[in-house]
Order: C-alpha cells, then structure tokens, then sequence
C-alpha cells in the first residue's frame, strides 16, 4: 500500500472513532452543549505523532458536530478542532519532562476561547457579555481539560511506549 494510501486510511480511521465516540458520549448527554466530556477529545494528543491526525480529528469533529444539528457548531468546532491540531503538531517536541503538556493543552484553550465565543455570542438571545463569554469558556475548558490531561495524556504514555508496533513513524513526512 503507497503511503499516501496509508496516511489517508489512517486519518479516516481517526475520523470514525472521533465521530463514533463522540456519539456514544451523545447518549450519556455529554457531547454537546456548555459542558461537555467528549472522550473523543483525548484522541488530539495524535498530532503529537503523526499529521495524519490533523485532517482526521477535524474530519471526525465535523462529522460528529452533524449531529448537534447545528451549522454554526459543525463550522466553528471544526475550526476549533483545526486549530488545536495545527498548534499540537507543531508543539510535539516540546515536553515537560516526558509529556507534551502544551500539546495537550492546545485543545483547552483553543475550544474553551472558540466555543466558548459560540456560546456566548450564538446562544444568548443577543445578551452576550463578557461575563457571559468567561463562564461558557470557563465550563468548555474545564471539560476539555479533564478529558485531554485525564484521558489524553495517558493514551500519549500507552502509544509512545508502543509506538514501534503501531509504526506512527510511516506517517511522519506527509506534513
């Protein structure tokens, strides 16, 4: 198999287990909304090692975003999820000591400051404030972080110690 074929099925695999997960979370009411404990958020520790989870993190947001049945979300949680990966692929060398915290973190700011914008703007009848947009940040951050740090981290720890049978490495130049 070429390794374009790779790096595409590679990122289709990433976008259906985002998009699958975050449906699973949808039935527990955790998907969506201010406050949110999408599982499928510690998969944007990836770009840490490989690109091809740039397109498929963001592919698999939007999917998932579908279901909230509302455009605004699907384009700008899917700019977010962008966004996120971009600035974790390009702060995966940069470790606290065997953790790339910032990379993991990337997604908690981004999502709190973009989706809690949404919020706070799309949301509230016109009301928006800033005291309004703090708090949506505050509790869209808050989730994020639990996920990304709680779950994210140590998926980071489980593939980097078995990253020669999951071979991330075939994907390294594609970016």
């Amino acid at each position: 198999m070429k390794k374009s074929t790779k790096f595409l099925v590679f990122s289709a695999l990433i976008a259906a287990f985002y998009a699958g997960s975050t449906y699973m979370m949808a039935f527990f009411n955790l998907a969506y909304g201010p406050v949110q404990f999408r599982i499928s958020e510690a998969l944007t520790i990836l770009p840490v090692f490989t690109p091809a989870a740039i397109p498929g993190l963001t592919v698999g947001c939007f999917i998932a975003n579908i279901f909230s049945y509302n455009p605004i979300d699907m384009i700008f949680g899917t700019t977010a999820t962008l966004i996120a990966a971009l600035m974790s692929y390009c702060m995966r060398n940069i470790k606290w000591g065997k953790l790339p915290i910032l990379s993991a973190l990337a997604p908690v700011v981004v999502n709190g400051i973009i989706v809690g914008l949404e919020i706070a703007f799309f949301f509230t009848d016109g009301n928006a404030t800033l005291t309004t947009f703090l708090i949506s940040a505050a509790w869209v951050a808050l989730g994020e972080l639990v996920v990304c740090l709680g779950l994210g981290l140590p998926l980071y720890t489980a593939i980097d110690k078995n990253k020669g049978i999951l071979q991330f490495s075939q994907f390294k130049d594609k970016i």
